[in-house]
């Protein structure tokens, strides 16, 4: 697992085009107590619904989620799904000028009955129509002036109909006019449609359905699908078994995954595009966010339905996975920053010459059982960046200590009080023979 903390400070808002398939999911969530006597099938006492937009309009959200500037390029119907799908993604701030209305079409809706945090069955409300060939027309003319200003374009191809030929083609030639990058997920088994893509990204059944090779080595897959598509990248997501890159060279990487628990595939898909988009146009290299898009992946599964993954948790699930990322410098701030957000925690500043002996794991001790009565976490100040690295690494290992920050400057109060986003609800300073002395309250 490499650290990667020092890319938070990279991510910034960026432009984002999503052209797909709109449509709606809807959530019943209840519990199930008993069997209906009309048959067996289980009794849900619903608790609340909810809707919203699915499908593309789940990268959407997702990318909202991760800071993005996003525009929606797609179709719905002139019904109430559609409205949904629109007035959903407009109360986020998204661009929903490119969604274009098809008179007679039914936007897709998917809901899911959920009991216990297990889906019981999902209902499809659907008919595959074809593009208008006039809405077609007036959407392929409007593409060059929706593309022209992003930083990069995510293709969320769900086969409802919307992105025929003429469309993908058309996205793909104006993106390459303006050297913006494309990342698509595809659907079917033709990938030949995709052609000139920068990233295209299939899950593993569909990368061997396409190559025709099941159970093959996935180094034949990708070399089958790469004499039938031209792009620069293969990204093949294998679920709990990470994603793997293939590159027209015969060369690529393994990205393992490490999951708590498997609990929900569903839009996983969609988070791994969302946060490879977000870090791509960011500037981040495909290695680096790749490994971040894993990570989000993880956080998605352990949910029931379409998650939406935040910045926030990106970073307190990389700090989970590796350890030594709870410890951050002054450079990696950012990711710190992240980490604390809509978090209380207690913060405690050690001197530069701090020792890690009796009196010092006594006082952790002490902090950490106040944490826990609060439910917060503990923050540890270091102003001494050349500090022994052992120390810290000792630090680092205390599972008392939830995340280390070293600033070169002689500690304030309350080192991140300027910051609107993250705030301490205690600060205390570590002396001896008081061991520790609360020097701020932060919470009143």
């Amino acid at each position: 697992m490499v650290r990667l903390t020092h890319v938070f400070n990279r991510l910034e808002e960026r432009k984002v085009l999503v052209a797909g398939d709109f449509m709606v999911d809807r959530y019943t969530f209840g519990k199930s107590k008993r069997i209906s006597p009309e048959a067996p099938v289980p009794v849900i006492l619903v608790d609340y619904e909810e809707e919203r937009a699915g499908g593309a309009g789940n990268v959407v959200l997702n990318l909202v989620s991760l800071g993005m500037k996003v525009t929606a390029l797609g179709r719905v119907g002139d019904d109430a799904a559609g409205q949904v799908v629109k007035s959903s993604l407009a109360k986020e701030n998204v661009e929903t000028s490119a969604i274009f209305c098809q008179n007679g079409f039914q936007t897709p809706q998917k809901a899911r009955i959920i009991a216990s945090n297990q889906q019981i069955v999902r209902i499809d409300y659907e008919t595959i129509t074809p593009l208008d060939q006039i809405l077609e027309a007036e959407i392929v003319d409007a593409i060059d002036a929706v593309v022209q200003f992003q930083d990069i374009i995510a293709i969320s191809d769900y086969a409802k109909g919307f992105l025929t030929d003429t469309i993908l083609q058309a996205i793909i030639k104006a993106a390459r006019k303006y050297n913006i990058p494309v990342i698509v997920d595809p659907k079917g088994t033709e990938f030949t449609k995709y052609n000139q893509v920068t990233v295209l990204k299939p899950n593993l059944s569909e990368a061997y359905a396409a190559s025709n090779l099941p159970g093959r080595p996935l180094t034949e897959v990708a070399a089958a699908i790469f004499k039938k598509v031209s792009v620069d990248v293969l990204m093949i997501t294998r679920s709990e078994a990470g994603i793997s890159l293939y590159y027209p060279d015969g060369s690529y990487e393994d990205h393992p995954v490490q999951v708590k628990q498997l609990r929900d595939v569903t839009g996983a898909g969609d988070t791994v595009l969302a946060v490879l988009c977000c870090a791509l146009a960011n500037g981040l290299s495909l290695s680096e966010a790749t490994t971040l898009s894993n990570i989000a992946a993880t956080v998605a599964v352990e949910r029931v339905g379409c998650a939406r993954v935040t910045l926030s948790e990106i970073a307190r699930r990389m700090i989970e996975l590796h350890a030594p990322s709870k410890v951050f410098e002054n450079a990696h701030s950012s990711a710190l920053v992240q980490v604390l957000k809509g978090k209380e925690f207690i913060q405690l500043q050690l001197p530069s010459d701090c020792k890690v002996d009796a009196d010092l794991l006594r006082c952790l001790r002490k902090l950490a059982n106040d944490k826990v009565k609060e439910s917060k976490e503990l923050v540890v100040t270091i102003s001494d960046p050349g500090l022994d690295e052992d120390i810290i690494s000792v630090l680092a290992s205390l599972k008392d200590i939830d995340y280390i920050h070293i600033t070169p400057n002689e500690s304030e109060a309350c080192i991140f009080q300027g910051n609107q986003a993250i705030k301490p609800f205690q600060v205390f300073e570590f002396k001896k023979p008081d061991l520790v002395v609360q020097i701020k309250n932060c919470s009143s």
